[in-house]
């Protein structure tokens, strides 16, 4: 007797629905072959499926047991299919006949026949749904991960069992009905940390509030303690909130990586990722493996934060180029070739020197001037480009330090971000970009027009740092932004300014 049931499995970031046939003949000894491209861990469910029906008490018999898990040339992974291949084992043993053609099964089974959680769900739930599976068979633990996706029944099971009781029954329960959000505690703010209380540092917050209105990548630098990582860690409490689809995009690189929140099946606020400067290559891009999403990809929609920007390794850098400029990181292994989403704000700091205090007004530098070039150089030309400000951090005033914090608040900067970004999400409507930071080629001489006179300061401007093609559009596009958070619909000398101010430290840098 052959059972057909329908589970999925996960491809880079997205679901792919896996076709999975049990057939059984009765014989003397029991045996079980699993075919279809399995890897380690499905190849081993065999023994944890049929210790899990014997000690969940249901209808068992010696034979042989063929499991096919069809596409046949897609590699499977991952312990999500002893589910389904637990309930067409029993549906063969006991000669019941089952109709499984709606339901989308997934979930690992322990020895007890208790059913455990797996990662990825979300972009499976949504494959599923793309197929036309309406119902959703998942372990209980990841009932909230399949709320958020509309137009199917979420069916959350605990045990073996209970999932054959809900497979052959003829009156089904309600579907589970929970939101997917994060609820939020009464009297608990938005975020933990706030721009109002960072002390001084005007100019810098400056930066950071155009940087978040036209998503664009900057570098700080400065000695120790002047505030860099604070103002970092504070940059995602300007961004605008998370839309819909940026969250469920967001919320589907988490869930592969099995970092959604128990009880909460969405990302509803933009990502931090702060890597330590010792992370490898895999781990900034991605790869393994089995290919999982790296730090840039749990970073989309979001902020990525490198602190230490030169004691990276200067090859795990470098890495960074391409995703800059595509919002995409493919990795590349025998086995295949993923792409991931990875349209992030690169926020990087670094100390001004190997000791940090160079320029600093209290503390002496201690470096030679080959140190310096030699710490600098750790940060390569085509790097510098793509960023669009870079800021240089001066130590806080110790005055400021028992003063009480005198600036905005995230809220209040946060609505002048949100309305910069309004008029760019009109501006550009129809077309691919979404912010400022997103514009080259045609698009960037269309919306970033110049007056002859201007034209001129900025070309006289680059000649004089000695600036790239690059960082020539790189100010364009700083300069639409600042014009956009005063609501001038055109780019004006002062705007050109404030962006070419943003771009001087780069000269030193290089040098």
């Amino acid at each position: 007797m052959m059972t057909r049931l329908y589970s999925s499995t996960v491809l880079g970031v997205d679901g792919v629905e896996v076709e999975v046939e049990v057939d059984f003949r009765p014989m003397a000894e029991k045996r079980t072959f699993i075919v279809g491209l399995p890897d380690t861990a499905v190849k081993e469910s065999g023994q944890r499926v049929d210790t899990a029906i014997q000690n969940s008490g249901l209808p068992f018999q010696q034979g042989v047991f063929v499991v096919n898990l069809a596409p046949a040339d897609l590699r499977k992974q991952g312990p999500g299919f002893d589910l389904p291949i637990a309930l067409g084992m029993v549906a063969g043993a006991s000669e019941t006949d089952i109709d499984a053609s709606s339901w989308c099964i997934v979930g690992e089974l322990a020895l007890d026949g208790a059913v455990r959680p797996v990662q990825g769900l979300l972009p499976q739930i949504m494959e599923a749904r793309r197929m036309g599976r309406k119902r959703i068979m998942l372990p209980s633990a990841n009932a909230h991960e399949g709320a958020p996706v509309q137009d199917v029944e979420i069916y959350p099971v605990s045990s073996l069992r209970e999932a054959w009781k809900l497979l052959t029954s003829t009156t089904l329960p309600p579907p589970f009905t929970g939101s997917g959000k994060e609820e939020q505690k009464p009297g608990e703010k938005e975020a933990s940390v706030d721009f109002d209380e960072i002390k001084g540092q005007s100019y810098a917050r400056r930066a950071m509030e155009i940087a978040a209105a036209g998503g664009h990548n900057i570098l700080l630098s400065g000695s120790p303690g002047s505030g860099k990582s604070m103002l970092a860690q504070r940059l995602p409490t300007i961004l605008p909130p998370l839309s819909r689809e940026e969250s469920l995009e967001t919320s589907k690189i988490h869930s592969v990586c099995g970092l959604l929140k128990r009880g909460s099946g969405l990302v509803t606020r933009r990502p931090f990722r702060a890597p330590h400067h010792t992370i490898s290559d895999a781990g900034l891009m991605g790869g393994g493996t089995n290919i999982i999403p790296g730090e840039v990809s749990l970073a989309h929609n979001g902020v990525l934060f490198l602190d230490e920007l030169p004691e990276f390794r200067r090859a795990a850098l470098e890495t960074l180029r391409q995703p800059l400029e595509s919002g995409q990181a493919v990795i590349s292994r025998a086995s295949g070739t993923m792409t991931f989403p990875c349209r992030f704000m690169l926020v990087a700091a670094m100390n001004p020197c190997p000791c940090g205090y160079l320029g600093d007004r209290r503390r002496a530098c201690t470096c030679s001037p080959a140190q310096i070039a030699r710490y600098r150089r750790k940060i390569s030309g085509p790097l510098l480009d793509r960023f669009d400000l870079l800021m240089e951090v001066p130590a806080v005033d110790p005055s400021l330090l028992t003063s009480a914090p005198s600036g905005e608040c995230s809220a209040s900067i946060r609505e002048r971000v949100m309305a910069a970004r309004r008029l760019q999400r009109n501006r550009y409507a129809g077309t691919s970009f979404a912010n400022n930071a997103a514009l080259s080629g045609k698009a960037l001489q269309k919306y970033c027009r110049l007056q002859p006179e201007s034209r001129a300061i900025l070309l006289s401007a680059v000649e004089e740092l000695a600036l790239s093609a690059r960082a020539y559009d790189r100010i364009l596009k700083v300069a639409r932004t600042i014009a956009d958070l005063e609501g001038s619909p055109e780019i004006q000398d002062s705007h050109l300014y404030e962006a070419v101010q943003y771009r001087a430290f780069e000269h030193s840098l290089r040098q």
